[in-house]
Protein backbone atom coordinates (compact mmCIF):
# COMPACT_ATOMS: atom_id res chain seq x y z
CA UNK A 1 0.00 0.00 0.00
CA UNK A 2 1.21 3.57 -0.83
CA UNK A 3 -0.07 6.08 1.33
CA UNK A 4 -0.90 9.14 -1.70
CA UNK A 5 -2.10 12.27 0.15
CA UNK A 6 -3.85 13.43 3.49
CA UNK A 7 -7.59 13.58 1.94
CA UNK A 8 -9.24 15.60 4.57
CA UNK A 9 -9.52 16.78 8.00
CA UNK A 10 -12.58 16.07 9.59
CA UNK A 11 -14.03 18.30 12.56
CA UNK A 12 -16.77 17.77 15.30
CA UNK A 13 -18.38 21.40 15.64
CA UNK A 14 -21.52 22.42 17.71
CA UNK A 15 -23.02 24.78 15.48
CA UNK A 16 -22.33 23.92 11.70
CA UNK A 17 -23.61 27.19 10.65
CA UNK A 18 -21.61 29.17 12.67
CA UNK A 19 -18.37 27.16 12.04
CA UNK A 20 -19.00 27.10 8.67
CA UNK A 21 -19.36 31.00 8.47
CA UNK A 22 -16.04 30.67 10.07
CA UNK A 23 -13.96 28.91 7.79
CA UNK A 24 -16.00 30.25 5.21
CA UNK A 25 -15.86 33.96 6.11
CA UNK A 26 -12.97 34.30 8.70
CA UNK A 27 -10.02 31.85 7.10
CA UNK A 28 -11.61 32.13 3.21
CA UNK A 29 -12.32 28.11 2.47
CA UNK A 30 -14.04 27.59 -0.61
CA UNK A 31 -17.64 26.25 0.19
CA UNK A 32 -17.48 22.77 -1.80
CA UNK A 33 -20.15 19.95 -2.89
CA UNK A 34 -21.04 17.58 0.17
CA UNK A 35 -22.65 13.83 -0.53
CA UNK A 36 -26.69 13.86 1.12
CA UNK A 37 -25.11 12.50 4.37
CA UNK A 38 -28.19 11.38 7.31
CA UNK A 39 -26.72 14.56 9.56
CA UNK A 40 -25.42 18.25 9.40
CA UNK A 41 -22.22 19.26 7.98
CA UNK A 42 -20.59 21.04 5.71
CA UNK A 43 -17.58 20.77 3.44
CA UNK A 44 -14.74 23.27 2.39
CA UNK A 45 -11.91 23.39 -0.23
CA UNK A 46 -7.81 23.52 1.00
CA UNK A 47 -5.77 24.48 -1.58
CA UNK A 48 -5.80 21.84 -4.08
CA UNK A 49 -6.30 18.39 -2.94
CA UNK A 50 -7.28 18.70 0.66
CA UNK A 51 -10.69 19.20 2.48
CA UNK A 52 -12.24 20.39 5.84
CA UNK A 53 -15.43 18.71 6.31
CA UNK A 54 -17.41 20.05 9.54
CA UNK A 55 -19.62 17.13 11.34
CA UNK A 56 -22.53 18.60 13.84
CA UNK A 57 -23.09 17.22 16.43
CA UNK A 58 -20.50 17.56 18.82
CA UNK A 59 -21.39 18.01 22.69
CA UNK A 60 -18.06 17.60 24.75
CA UNK A 61 -15.58 20.11 25.02
CA UNK A 62 -12.33 20.53 22.47
CA UNK A 63 -9.15 19.46 24.23
CA UNK A 64 -6.87 21.41 21.15
CA UNK A 65 -3.67 23.40 22.02
CA UNK A 66 -0.75 24.34 19.78
CA UNK A 67 1.86 21.94 20.90
CA UNK A 68 -1.02 19.12 20.68
CA UNK A 69 -3.73 18.70 18.22
CA UNK A 70 -4.05 21.20 15.60
CA UNK A 71 -4.25 21.71 12.26
CA UNK A 72 -2.13 23.84 9.96
CA UNK A 73 -2.79 25.94 6.73
CA UNK A 74 0.03 26.49 4.60
CA UNK A 75 0.15 30.31 3.57
CA UNK A 76 2.46 32.25 0.70
CA UNK A 77 2.91 34.95 3.51
CA UNK A 78 2.58 34.82 7.18
CA UNK A 79 2.21 38.63 7.27
CA UNK A 80 -0.47 38.96 5.00
CA UNK A 81 -1.89 36.02 6.61
CA UNK A 82 -1.74 37.15 10.31
CA UNK A 83 -2.60 41.12 8.73
CA UNK A 84 -5.98 39.09 7.59
CA UNK A 85 -7.06 37.63 10.45
CA UNK A 86 -6.74 41.06 12.20
CA UNK A 87 -8.94 42.69 9.86
CA UNK A 88 -11.39 39.89 9.44
CA UNK A 89 -11.75 40.18 13.46
CA UNK A 90 -9.54 37.28 15.29
CA UNK A 91 -6.82 37.69 17.37
CA UNK A 92 -4.05 35.67 15.81
CA UNK A 93 -1.62 33.93 18.77
CA UNK A 94 2.24 32.67 19.45
CA UNK A 95 3.61 34.66 16.23
CA UNK A 96 6.92 32.80 16.04
CA UNK A 97 9.97 30.99 14.15
CA UNK A 98 10.18 27.75 14.07
CA UNK A 99 13.67 26.23 14.56
CA UNK A 100 13.99 25.27 11.26
CA UNK A 101 12.94 28.92 9.93
CA UNK A 102 9.68 28.23 9.20
CA UNK A 103 7.05 31.28 9.91
CA UNK A 104 4.14 30.17 12.02
CA UNK A 105 1.04 31.86 14.26
CA UNK A 106 -2.24 30.09 15.66
CA UNK A 107 -6.16 31.02 15.63
CA UNK A 108 -8.98 29.28 17.53
CA UNK A 109 -11.77 28.45 15.64
CA UNK A 110 -15.27 28.84 17.59
CA UNK A 111 -15.42 25.77 19.09
CA UNK A 112 -11.70 25.72 20.28
CA UNK A 113 -10.14 23.79 17.61
CA UNK A 114 -6.28 25.27 17.04
CA UNK A 115 -5.58 26.57 13.44
CA UNK A 116 -2.06 26.92 12.76
CA UNK A 117 -0.76 29.19 9.64
CA UNK A 118 2.38 28.65 8.24
CA UNK A 119 5.03 29.63 5.66
CA UNK A 120 7.45 27.71 4.93
CA UNK A 121 11.12 28.53 3.82
CA UNK A 122 12.71 26.68 1.94
CA UNK A 123 16.64 27.04 2.31
CA UNK A 124 17.27 24.62 -0.79
CA UNK A 125 20.03 27.50 -2.25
Amino acid sequence: MEIIDLNHVALHVKDVELSAAFYREKVGLPDMPRPDFPFPGAWFRIGVNQELHLIAGRELAVVADKRGTHFALQVDSIQEAWDLMEERGLEPYSRQTRPDGAFQFYVDDPDGHVIEFCQINHLDG
